[in-house]
């Protein structure tokens, strides 16, 4: 462990006599818990400390930049002027966890410029909140400096514990890894390398993706992660395990010996570090999306946050195939009648969904491999060119599907799969958004399987960022809505631009169908609620019934109870969730399914109520549209009992509450589908205990009686 050998007042008066004027450098959070200092060595090399609860959590930490061609921005600083402001507004989201969100933060601005004869300017803004920071590097308009390409950026997060840490490898392609529970000084992230199960892993350093969090000793829960990444390459955190320090290291690309080319002036995305005493807190806090500017887009009341089946995991178990059976030759498609019989994509097969949909309270269905390409990607060196986005397969009648949607109240979600062909997907967006417009669809989930093409990008460098962003804006002149897989990570762009969704960007619920390595541990779940899930919305396809695959795939499984799977409609928040299974797996349980009829998407409140970092999670969610109330708990592998006290209820009023938890004898593997549904009446303050088997979990429904 690492000691202060210096008291932290006796470093900031230090530093500052070296200053011949006197600044203010130093910022509080509005309730006086987080302090962060800022000051210059002797030297002029920029650092700052961070303070929680009068304790050190970040240490003299540096900050800085490598330039290629041009003197680095690592000393040889002046403090030319700081100032301090308070900031406290109230924002409404359109769709959301909560409809209001408080944005009240103070703010310090340092404006350094160099001593030496270039008198470059650069300025550094702090933003302090309740609960945790944010801070970003602003390089403004100057004579002296017109375009930074920059080779690396240093941010420090000197750290003062060896902390619990809960992290996945800095993987420059993907985020589909499963988290790992080591203290700080153990991460090892180039064990995983050789990624089991996909091709386009590249981890070059010990080095983790953020969100990546910490749990101290005396209860401190830090959680590191950027917001508003724009034009910009993305972060992962370089890890020194002898001195407890992480360091930006940004992803690059083989095609430039820089990793983000700019002109300015610009800024860089905010820093964040996400601060509580428990670690509830962490997962209602707002920092990530406050960081980000307001709503450029306007009325999205086009989108509507909704339920949706679809055409997707009886891919994944084997029942049907995204492909139809064609034959391509140079740029003319042949059929070959669908040779295999399997291709699942079928107006008769869609239909299904829709009828299914519209009679259980669900609002969508998405429809995958519903166009030409999907014989010719997997595998290819060279797949541009492989896909279009408006020619479907001959069993596929676009017309007929959206009308008989339509007819049923039903919206079908369109599928993109580039294939991680960005210039193809790129030119054919208008004509893509456009076919969407013609049909009425406002909802479009993408994914970019693959090795990025061109060649030598990588999914999290600044190509793929500007990439993902401006597919985006462009869906949005179209009024559509995005929801990415293989994403970059999520930062809080939803704020500003709100058809922004939700995303993938974690190992999802396929892997429990196909993977080699037993698929999602009982674990998994309640570390991503305080992992990834601070990000920003996940989906993650919840709600399979059929739980151990026998028809189909004996030897994987979904790792938890049935009950569990109701619980994550509350628990893993997303606008669109999925009922991810079956229509037959469905329709032979309709008692569980009730609840996903039931359960809503778009909140007006949400309450933590309780849960621990990677052991237990509850949840209580208010719906926007009826104001009934949704509670959902998951645990580990470890069976647990959950205290609840329904205090988040109205005051004077009953509520009928349907409970569906763990049976006596459920367990995640030896008994999943043991499931017990009951009902009793609630108020304001009323005590429930429920009993959560070892990987298992409880939803509730609750209504005004």
């Amino acid at each position: 462990m690492k000691f202060n050998l210096i008291p932290l007042i006796l470093t900031v008066l230090f530093f500052s006599c070296n200053q011949k004027e006197k600044h203010i450098t130093e910022v509080t959070s509005p309730n006086k818990d987080i302090t962060v200092n800022f000051n210059l060595t002797k030297e002029g090399q920029p650092f700052y400390t961070v303070m929680f609860n009068n304790k050190t959590v970040v240490d003299t930490s540096f900050l800085g930049f490598d330039f290629k061609e041009i003197e680095d921005f690592d000393k040889n600083f002046k403090i030319k002027n700081a100032s301090t402001s308070t900031f406290n507004e109230t924002w409404q989201m359109p769709w959301g966890e909560q409809i209001d969100v408080v944005n009240h933060y103070n703010e310090l601005r340092v404006e350094l410029e160099e001593t030496s004869e270039l008198n470059r300017k650069l300025n550094i803004v702090f933003k302090v909140y309740d609960d945790g920071i944010g801070f970003r590097y602003e390089f403004p308009e100057q004579a002296n400096f017109k375009e930074a390409l920059i080779k690396d950026e240093h941010t420090e997060f000197n750290l003062t514990e060896d902390y619990k840490t809960f992290w996945i490898p800095g993987d420059w392609d993907i985020y589909e890894h499963l988290y790992n529970t080591t203290k700080l000084s153990e991460i090892d992230a180039l064990q995983f390398a050789n990624h089991k199960n996909l091709a386009q892993t590249y981890i070059p350093e010990n080095a983790v993706n953020t969100p990546v969090t910490m749990v101290g000793t005396d209860g401190t829960h830090l959680s590191f992660h950027e917001a508003a990444l724009i034009d910009y390459s993305g972060m992962t955190l370089k890890v020194d395990t002898e001195n407890l320090d992480l360091k930006s290291n940004l992803v690059g690309s083989e095609n430039t010996d820089y990793k983000v080319k700019r002109m300015l002036p610009f800024e860089t995305p905010w820093r964040t570090i996400q601060i509580s005493d428990n670690a509830p807190e962490l997962i209602e806090s707002k920092l990530i999306v406050n960081l980000n500017e307001p709503n450029k887009l306007g009325d999205v009341s086009w989108f509507t946050p909704m339920k949706y089946t679809g055409v997707w995991w009886e891919m994944h178990l084997g029942k049907s195939s995204w492909d139809y059976g064609m034959t391509q030759n140079m740029s003319t498609w042949t059929d070959t009648g669908g040779a295999h019989g399997k291709h699942g994509a079928n107006t008769e097969n869609v239909k299904r969904f829709i009828d299914f949909s519209a009679k259980n309270n669900i609002g969508g269905v998405l429809v995958e491999g519903w166009n030409t390409g999907w014989e010719h990607w997997i595998g290819f060196e060279d797949r541009e060119g492989v896909f279009d986005f408006v020619t479907p397969y001959p069993d596929y009648d676009i017309d007929e599907v959206t009308r008989y949607a339509k007819e049923k109240g039903v919206e079908i979600i369109m599928h993109h799969e580039t294939s991680a062909a960005t210039e193809t997907y790129t030119k054919q967006q208008d004509t893509a958004y456009a076919l969407m417009q013609k049909y009425g669809m406002h909802s479009v989930k993408s994914g970019y399987v693959g090795k990025i093409l061109p060649k030598g990008e990588y999914h999290h460098g600044q190509y793929m960022v500007n990439h993902y962003n401006n597919a985006a804006i462009k869906a949005a002149e179209y009024d559509v809505a995005v929801n990415a897989h293989e994403p970059i990570k999520a930062t809080g762009l939803r704020r500003t631009y709100p058809n922004i969704i939700s995303r993938e960007g974690l190992r999802g619920q396929e892997f429990n169908a196909w993977a080699s390595d037993g698929g999602n541990p009982p674990e998994h779940l309640p570390i991503v609620a305080f992992t990834r899930m601070l990000s920003g919305p996940i989906d993650y396809t919840p709600g399979i019934f059929n739980i151990k695959f026998d028809e189909y795939k004996p030897d994987n499984q979904v790792n938890t109870t049935i009950a569990q799977q109701l619980a994550l409609y509350v628990v893993i928040y997303s606008p669109i969730q999925m009922a991810a299974d079956l229509v037959e797996h469905y329709e032979a349980n309709p008692e569980p399914l009730q609840f996903i009829k039931d359960v809503g998407v778009n909140w007006q409140k949400t309450k933590v109520l309780n849960g621990e970092v990677g052991d237990y999670v509850t949840i209580a969610r208010q719906e926007r549209e009826t104001g009934d109330w949704f509670v959902g708990g998951i645990t580990d592998e470890n069976a647990r009992t959950i205290d609840l006290i329904f205090d988040f209820l109205d005051e004077n009023q009953s509520y009928e509450a349907i409970i569906y938890k763990d049976g006596d004898n459920a367990h995640w593997d030896e008994n999943p589908l043991d499931i017990i549904i009951e009902k009793i009446e609630v108020s304001k303050g009323s005590n429930l205990s429920v009993k959560l088997a070892e990987g298992g979990g409880f939803a509730i429904s609750i209504k005004k009686v």
